[in-house]
């Protein structure tokens, strides 16, 4: 998010992740979100970042070192983000019947005709500048 996308949107954003259940064991797997080819030239891009990180979708502790492979542990890409556990559902709809997201009517349209396209554009942008696609 940019610009005034980024100004407009809510303090808090939803975000989710996948649990799998293996060997009797449930692990929290969150660091999928970004290929590793994109955090690569992420870190390149900014080789003197040797801390926290937060932007272009990472909110890391460890910029160098995030834990995004999956190892038999819970892996996060964006762990520094993430300020409030609602619980687990089976749908995503149940989880927005309980709670939704808190913004105007004008920024929810707003964001739904037009900021979500600039993001969707930006990430797009981004991946034919670093990826040739």
């Amino acid at each position: 998010m940019t610009g005034i996308v980024y100004r407009s949107a809510p303090a808090h954003i939803f975000h989710s992740w996948v649990e799998v259940y293996l060997e009797n064991q449930w692990y929290e797997l969150e660091g999928f979100i970004l290929d590793e080819e994109y955090l690569k030239k992420l870190q390149k891009r900014y080789t003197k970042c040797n801390g926290p990180f937060c932007g272009y979708g990472v909110a890391v502790k460890d910029f160098r070192n995030p834990t995004i492979d999956f190892n038999r542990n819970n892996t996060y890409i964006q762990s520094e983000g993430i300020t409030q556990d609602f619980g687990i559902y089976d749908c995503p709809d149940n989880l927005l019947k309980a709670h939704h997201q808190e913004m105007s009517l004008i920024k929810a349209l707003a964001y739904k005709y037009i900021g979500r396209h600039l993001m969707n554009y930006n990430v797009k942008k981004m991946r034919r500048v670093h990826y040739g696609i």
